[in-house]
């Protein structure tokens, strides 16, 4: 199986390196400071809980036309790139290539539609925290790291298997999904409530969850998106909200958002598509969203970066 990352960051990065690492044809395709770095001294992943993992020799570029047709092309570049990166992997994407978006968000794949036909997307959702640490090395927080894969018209398939095979091998939890747009709204519960009440707060999960109001809010974050999913026919429980509180309960204290490091760094923040989506699908299911609407405009001076301010 040939894989290519479109995007070699903080997801791209780490799950390519692990399927590189686990002897899999990984091409990485990546800009800047961080591709210079990999082509001279490969790729590095470092993990308090799993162990650092060093991949001395990868393939990487700016060009996915060096690259050529690959099995599947896997996409991690953040959301606001979404169409432009569809149309750079062009010439990675063959007639059976599956085009698996990993990024945040629900409507990537509605994004990758105007660009490919339904046969070519698969969907998926990845859990990890990771962050580029220093050029060529990915830095991973927590023990997390699952992806969920699966056919937009729930069917079983050949390549969601193989690529379900090689992520298992390379140590990551994978799963097969027979809802797989399921799969996606319930990582965007936590996501928003995750992203926007670090990147509002300023502060780790910790802390968040440690302090009555804060928490309350984090909460209420979760709540309101499930009440906008399920008002768009997602199968999302009721309850929903309330089954993620033990899993938040669980995560590490300093766990934050790629949301939060890009505030730190002054760069744009996705929170458009996040707790900003989450709003305009709450108009258009006829669903109040008062706390999203709040993170929303709390972000909205930095949300295009500190260059735009």
């Amino acid at each position: 199986m040939r894989i290519a990352m479109m995007g070699s960051g903080g997801v791209g990065g780490f799950f390519g390196g692990r399927l590189a690492k686990a002897g899999y044809d990984v091409a990485f395709v990546a800009r800047g400071s961080h591709l210079e770095a990999m082509r001279r001294e490969g790729l590095a992943i470092e993990s308090e809980a799993h162990g650092d993992i060093r991949i001395p020799k990868v393939k990487a570029t700016a060009d996915p036309a060096e690259v050529g047709p690959v099995d599947v092309v896997i996409l991690s570049v953040k959301l606001w790139d979404t169409e432009d990166a569809a149309r750079a992997i062009a010439p990675m994407v063959g007639p059976r290539t599956a085009v698996l978006s990993l990024q945040n968000g629900v409507v990537k794949d509605d994004i990758l539609r105007r660009v490919y036909p339904g046969e070519n997307l698969m969907g998926g959702v990845a859990y990890v925290a990771t962050h580029i640490s220093r050029p060529g090395v990915i830095h991973q927080t927590g023990t997390m790291q699952r992806i969920v894969v699966g056919e937009h018209d729930g069917t079983p398939s050949q390549r969601a298997r193989e690529l379900h095979e090689a992520l298992a091998k390379s140590g990551v939890t994978a799963e097969l999904s027979d809802d797989v747009r399921r799969s996606i709204w319930e990582k965007y519960v936590f996501l928003v409530a995750l992203s926007g009440s670090t990147t509002a707060m300023r502060s780790p999960l910790g802390a968040i969850r440690a302090n009555p109001a804060s928490r309350a809010f984090f909460i209420e974050l979760m709540r309101e998106t499930v009440r906008v999913g399920r008002a768009l026919g997602v199968a999302l429980p009721e309850d929903y909200a309330e089954q993620r509180v033990k899993f938040m309960d669980g995560l590490p204290a300093d766990m934050t958002s790629s949301m939060h490091h890009d505030l730190e760094r002054g760069n744009r923040l996705e929170v458009p598509w996040l707790s900003g989506g989450v709003v305009a699908l709450g108009e258009k299911a006829g669903v109040p969203t008062p706390a999203n609407a709040a993170v929303n405009a709390v972000l909205a001076l930095y949300a295009e970066g500190k260059k735009a301010r």
